[in-house]
């Protein structure tokens, strides 16, 4: 296994423990927040699969100016389902496992990704780390809303 399957596994992983909480939000409560400026749960599954396409065209555009060039396809799309969200967001995420499995180990280890819009510079190895955690993080906060809410929890650990 090269570094480039490792990346992709761990993306995988995530992405299988997220949708495991994803699916066990009632439709009814997918429209809960715990306060007025949280996102809802709906929101935040739309964040994690919209912040995914946004990161690839950042990793795309060697940094955050890169965003603005381009045309969002989340934009506008309301909410359905945490199925339709899934599969609308698929061939974008195959897009950027398919941009992940070309890149060499001196392109995570040299090229840089200018954020410092946003207060930081990485290598592209570091970038993607990042983004596999962010996703991490909402999925944490999505089990705490349903900790919140008195819903039964999946359980991710397997």
């Amino acid at each position: 296994m090269n570094v480039n399957d490792l990346i992709i596994l761990n993306f995988e992983e995530i992405r299988r423990r997220s949708i495991k909480v994803w699916k066990a939000i009632p439709n009814n409560m997918l429209d809960w927040k715990p306060d007025e400026d949280a996102m809802t749960c709906a929101e935040m599954i739309r964040h994690i699969l919209q912040g995914e396409f946004l990161y690839h065209q950042v990793l795309i555009g060697g940094g955050s100016k890169a965003l603005s060039n381009i045309t969002n396809p989340f934009d506008g799309k309301g909410f359905t389902t945490v199925d339709n969200e899934i599969i609308f967001a698929k061939p974008y995420r195959e897009d950027f496992f398919d941009y992940i499995k070309k890149l060499s180990v001196s392109d995570l280890e040299s090229v840089e990704i200018d954020r410092s819009d946003v207060g930081y510079v990485r290598k592209l190895g570091d970038m993607l780390l990042r983004i596999a955690y962010h996703e991490s993080v909402h999925t944490g906060q999505l089990l705490d809303y349903m900790r919140t809410m008195g819903i039964e929890r999946p359980k991710i650990w397997d």
